[in-house]
């Protein structure tokens, strides 16, 4: 076995500024980052038949390779991971030594974490609510997991990551989103002196992880409620400039409220990040298993839709952006990205004048000149005609000055339609669906095939429901959303047990 540069054996080759440094059965390719306790490689392992593996290795630091108690942490990093094999957290392959130095080989996910994305995404504006959304909820996925983990006689492990933040949040390039560093998590199988040191990022921890109290998973939702506020508010909540003070903002958990910096966000959204942030445990969601189910039926009632893809095309457009301005991270070989807009909040209107039955006097005025004032009326409420038939339309509202006054705007405007429609003596179908949507920034409009997607689709739905009675209908987001009478016409199912709720105003 042949030594590696920083251990004791004087006979160790050097490796060459052109040659990756040899350690143990790995080639150490880059140095990824080093921290205060260990150094972070990405590596290159190899097997039969030419096999070779990218790989992170994670070693101790030279200086504390004798330190017992933080190789006892180490080890306990690699005992407890190497249990979690779940698709949002990190794999752990193996926990060795080489002459004495200890290190950990894991997965190596190909991409940024979520502080270095964040840090690159300045300049692009708000981080989209719908990604944020997202990577929350592949988080949750990732410390139900662990959370709810036994061991091989059936007994809770009771693991808290006690360290979740953007810095331990890996985004791949592929919009994968996994957690890693448990290095100061807490197991049942720890001995117990391990948990009365304060240990993690100060502006990340609970209350009583600060006060040294006992933990449980409760801690790690409030932590992760912390980084789902600053990805919507765009700012640090209990950072501050010194270590006393930040983490006397942490025991107090005063959080501001979120629309005061982000007014697109929902007052319902705003509820579910406040009841996390709680500062007593008791008053917080029971487990991650309920902040999922609290986040997932928001997003599907305020369209908040975003996947693998959107996330991967949104780290490429903050990356190529960087990459214009001299600071980025793009990976090796990319291939410029396509220019898109982040995922805006939209609120889509389908609309459609039809002739009345026969048994109805004559209309009084010709359909063409019904659109034109449709036209007019759409023009003063700011709303975009993205496609115009004979007698129908699709307009889109872009939400600037958050989703309630856009909503409000959409919903009065469909309702001026309705009445000139019906003066004219012709009758209106009309449905009114709030959404996210990704422009491109040289057509302004969502890739090929948007207009069977999302809002775009359940809008023209609606329209052809309202048909029949020729009223105008809401989702529930829009019923919430508007000051106005509203009528419960029934549900429609989506994504299995998931339904949205339809409104018929007036």
């Amino acid at each position: 076995m042949i030594g590696c540069l920083g251990t004791a054996n004087p006979e160790a080759p050097l490796p060459t500024p052109n040659q990756p440094e040899v350690f143990g059965k790995y080639h150490l390719l880059e140095k990824i980052a080093t921290g205060g306790m260990a150094e972070v490689y990405r590596a290159r392992s190899y097997g039969m038949e030419g096999f070779e593996k990218i790989l992170v290795i994670k070693r101790v630091l030279d200086h504390l390779a004798k330190d017992q108690e933080f190789i006892q942490l180490f080890q306990y990093e690699a005992l407890i991971a190497v249990e979690l094999q779940h698709v949002n957290i990190v794999q752990v392959f193996e926990f060795e030594q080489v002459e004495g130095q200890y290190y950990i080989a894991m997965e190596y996910v190909h991409g940024l974490d979520l502080a270095r994305l964040l840090t690159r995404a300045r300049r692009m504006g708000p981080f989209p609510v719908s990604s944020a959304l997202f990577v929350t909820c592949e988080v949750l996925k990732a410390l139900q997991f662990a959370h709810d983990r036994v061991d091989d006689h059936d007994r809770p492990m009771n693991i808290v990551h006690c360290d979740i933040s953007p810095q331990n949040i890996l985004i791949s390039y592929a919009g994968e989103v996994k957690i890693t560093d448990f290095g100061i998590s807490r197991a049942a199988m720890q001995a117990t002196g391990t948990h009365k040191v304060v240990r993690g990022k100060y502006a990340y921890m609970s209350p009583e992880q600060v006060e040294g109290r006992d933990l449980d998973g409760r801690s790690d939702l409030f932590s992760m409620g912390i980084v789902l506020w600053e990805l919507l508010a765009g700012r640090r909540l209990f950072k501050a400039r010194t270590r006393e003070e930040t983490l006397a903002r942490v025991r107090r958990a005063e959080v501001p409220s979120l629309r005061s910096f982000r007014s697109e966000v929902s007052e319902d959204l705003e509820d579910i990040v406040l009841r996390v942030l709680s500062r007593r445990p008791e008053d917080r969601y029971e487990s991650a298993a309920d902040f999922l189910e609290a986040l997932s039926i928001n997003m599907v009632r305020e369209g908040h839709r975003a996947t693998n893809n959107d996330l991967s095309q949104y780290l490429k457009d903050v990356l190529e952006a960087a990459t214009r301005t001299g600071d980025g991270d793009a990976p090796q070989g990319a291939k410029p990205a396509r220019r898109t807009l982040p995922p805006s909040a939209i609120v889509v209107m389908a609309a459609e004048a039809s002739q009345p039955p026969r048994s109805i006097a004559a209309p009084q005025s010709s359909l063409a000149n019904v659109i034109d004032q449709w036209t007019g009326i759409l023009a003063e409420s700011e709303g975009e005609i993205w496609e115009s038939g004979e007698g129908s339309m699709l307009v889109v509202w872009i939400v600037k000055e958050g989703l309630r006054d856009t909503l409000s705007r959409a919903v009065s405007c469909a309702l001026r339609l309705q009445r000139l429609t019906l003066q004219a003596g012709y009758r209106l179908s009309a449905g009114v669906a709030p959404g996210v949507a990704r422009l491109q920034s040289d057509t302004q409009r969502p890739d090929e095939g948007w207009e069977l997607a999302g809002p775009f689709y359940l809008s023209r739905w609606m329209m052809n429901l309202s048909a029949h009675r020729g009223r105008v209908l809401v989702t529930e987001v829009g019923r919430r959303q508007i000051a106005l009478n509203t009528q419960h016409l029934g549900r429609i199912p989506i994504e299995g047990s998931r339904y949205i709720n339809l409104y018929e105003v007036g």
